[in-house]
């Protein structure tokens, strides 16, 4: 059966070719209402928008694909832009990932392309990207499910982190919950703290969710009381919202806790200013610790207890399955977890 044009877009929706051509190129120009039913024609047909429809055939691009949600911390931007020798410093998660990515992707003779932004919503990133690549790989929820199983059938797609969404989809995650587990374990057993609050993001953000799981696990473990949900929720996991959660945790009355761990590293940096900033010492009367092991953990003041999380391989990983199933598309699906490393720093009471 023959790929699905533009052609039966416009048919099946009742809109002429110029109208389906804008939806995918300028999505704001097309009322919301026709917008919606050019993008379900286009699901049901399984049409995928190409910017060249021979290279898509053949697979000969030469380009692969990364999409992702923009979490830009302004924070970190800021820190960048006071001293030009702290790039690499403030390199964040997608940062990472995409070098990793750029690494395997020359290694293969392939160019990276990336959508970066949510900016028209989701349907704009799979425009931009997955008629244009050989296949992309897509970090876990930037992408409707049933936009990603359309695009599945005509290009390998790897998930990066969440939960396997596609059972088909090859998919790569990191021990969150392990290392989190250990974290909590290494505060409660060999610094001997028993209250600890866990700040976590929005209930969306799956990573984040199985790092509170492995939290939930190590307070079970030790006989502590297991809290039903995290103590405070930062939406955007940003540093802003990390010192926004260390003000709200002491303003909060009643004992403060005696060690806080946060989601991610980027809300612990904040949390460590903010705690700076009202006097209150880390770790002598509160520890602080991370997840992700990015390089700011290490030169921050103290210098950030965290989980270090193998980032830029996540992007190998995922450049090495696309290539492995352009070469061979019948093989079965891959889920591959790869291990985090506890990093034991000041902020906690070590070195």
């Amino acid at each position: 059966m023959s790929a699905p044009t533009v052609y039966d877009v416009a048919e099946r929706s009742g809109v002429s070719i110029a109208t389906v051509s804008r939806v995918y190129r300028t999505p704001d120009s097309v009322r919301a209402q026709t917008r919606e039913r050019v993008l379900e024609a286009a699901r049901q047909l399984g049409y995928v928008p190409s910017g060249n429809a021979r290279g898509l055939a053949s697979r000969t691009t030469g380009v692969l694909g990364l999409c992702f949600p923009d979490y830009a911390d302004p924070d970190a931007e800021a820190d960048a832009e006071a001293d030009s020798d702290a790039d690499d410093a403030v390199m964040l998660y997608s940062d990472q990932i995409i070098r990793g990515m750029e690494r395997a992707a020359r290694r293969h003779g392939y160019a990276l392309l990336i959508a970066a932004s949510l900016e028209g919503g989701p349907e704009s990133l799979v425009a931009k990207v997955a008629g244009r690549v050989d296949g992309f790989a897509v970090l876990a929820q930037t992408v409707p499910t049933e936009d990603l199983e359309v695009i599945s059938r005509r290009l390998p797609v790897v998930m990066i982190a969440g939960p396997r969404e596609i059972d088909h989809l090859d998919h790569i995650v990191v021990a969150n919950a392990d290392g989190e587990r250990e974290l909590a374990r290494h505060l409660i057993e060999d610094h001997g703290l028993r209250r600890l609050a866990f700040v976590g993001g929005e209930v969306g953000s799956p990573d984040a969710e199985a790092r509170f799981l492995g939290f939930q696990q190590a307070c079970r473990d030790a006989g502590l009381p297991v809290p039903d949900a995290p103590d405070l929720r930062a939406e955007m996991m940003t540093q802003a919202e990390g010192a926004r959660a260390a003000e709200a945790l002491l303003d909060r009355g009643g004992e403060r806790p005696q060690g806080v761990l946060f989601a991610n590293d980027q809300m612990a940096v904040g949390a460590l200013r903010a705690l700076e900033r009202r006097g209150v010492r880390v770790p002598e009367d509160i520890a602080v610790t991370g997840f992700d092991g990015i390089p700011l953990s290490r030169i921050v003041r103290p210098s950030l207890t965290t989980v270090r999380q193998p980032i830029r391989q996540l992007g190998e990983q995922a450049v090495e399955l696309l290539v492995q199933r352009l070469g061979d598309s019948g093989s079965e699906p891959v889920s591959l977890m790869l291990p985090v490393s506890l990093i034991h720093r000041a902020s906690c009471g070590c070195g």
